[in-house]
């Protein structure tokens, strides 16, 4: 099965070829970052406005990348949320058109079961990764999502630990802002903190006792915020190095922490791992050792597909296709409407289906 896939739910304009729901023929992903960098974090206009812009020529070079024509497409998978809403809009509106145009069955996605499914995705050239026994857990850590999900099948899917506050990628990003080094700040921080002593400020894990397995960050970007002001001016040189080595090595603690108690709670050994701050290769690591440490085995996609693409949202539609390969075509797919928010475990989609 050969599906189109059309991601549009942030600030990526992506569209993807994927056959048989891990075979990457084409992965094509134009960034905004460089036009949202100025404003600090994603103006939720612009984003909508870019991707009317590039909507068309990414799926064209995604076509012309894989080799194939329309006969060749199976199906149009296109991601329904959660997301920014203009965003989505987009997105949906043009695999709508394109579904009744080419007559292919249509396939909403989760944004989240997208990343939950990226560790299935390979190149031609690749061996296929081995990809996890049901149960696993998964975490999913972002810009936009900090949560540990339980799955048990690609249908049952459970949400055991979510944050209270900020997201862990947005606490990045928000302590890059502070020290004025721009933005997205995931990558800022990890490339500054090379070289900086991780132990040089001591940061405590939160305790949650209503929800010991939910994550907080707004206490970790406060604490960094009072010791700039300490400062009396923005540290530079191997000050700055030091204060992001310890954000960085207490934010990736938290992560790590949490993971292994969710593990535990639910007496699995199989983690995934993936989104946008999973790129971060401490917490890459650390959460490799610490999950190998206990016997269990962790599932992390090439860092290339854990920010958001459209490969993901194929793979998680070919798990659900069987719902939709027998509607063909259908006149309802005008009834799809984007999702702001969107629980990952409700599994059927508007139509009813």
């Amino acid at each position: 099965m050969i599906i189109l896939s059309i991601e549009s739910s942030c600030d990526e304009t992506a569209a993807a070829v994927i056959k048989d729901g891990r075979v990457v023929l084409s992965d094509i992903v134009h960034s905004q970052v460089k036009i949202h960098a100025k404003w600090g974090g994603v103006v939720p206009e612009i984003a909508s406005r870019n991707h009317l812009i590039e909507v068309i020529p990414v799926i064209e070079q995604a076509l012309i990348e894989a080799q194939v024509t329309w006969s060749d497409i199976d199906a149009i998978a296109v991601t329904q949320g959660p997301g920014l809403v203009g965003a989505l809009l987009v997105g949906l509106q043009v695999a709508k058109s394109l579904a009744y145009v080419h007559q292919k069955p249509l396939i909403p996605v989760h944004h989240l079961r997208g990343h939950l499914s990226a560790v299935a995705l390979h190149a031609p050239d690749e061996p296929a990764p081995p990809i996890p026994d049901y149960p696993f857990l998964a975490l999913v850590v972002s810009g936009g999502h900090t949560a540990i999900y339980r799955v048990d099948s690609s249908q049952d899917i459970k949400i055991i630990s979510n944050t209270q506050d900020d997201a862990a990628g947005e606490a990045f990003d928000k302590v890059s802002r502070m020290l004025g080094l721009g933005y997205p700040g995931g990558p800022v921080i990890e490339k500054e903190a090379q070289g900086g002593q991780d132990d040089a400020y001591r940061f405590t894990l939160p305790n949650i006792k209503a929800a010991p397995l939910d994550f907080s960050f707004s206490g970790l970007k406060t604490a960094v915020l009072t010791k700039i002001k300490k400062h009396g001016h923005l540290p530079t040189g191997q000050d700055q190095k030091n204060l992001l080595a310890s954000f960085q090595a207490a934010a990736v603690h938290q992560l790590v922490t949490r993971c292994k108690e969710a593990m535990k709670q639910e007496a699995v050994q199989r983690l995934v791992i993936s989104g946008g701050v999973a790129c971060n290769q401490r917490l890459r690591e650390e959460l490799k050792a610490a999950v190998e440490a206990k016997g269990g085995k962790t599932f992390i996609p090439p860092k290339k597909w854990c920010t958001d693409n459209a490969a993901m949202i194929a793979a998680a539609a070919y798990t659900q296709a069987e719902l939709y390969m027998n509607r063909g075509a259908h006149a309802d797919d005008d009834l799809l409407n984007a999702m702001n928010s969107w629980a990952v475990n409700d599994f059927i989609n508007p139509l009813g289906i």
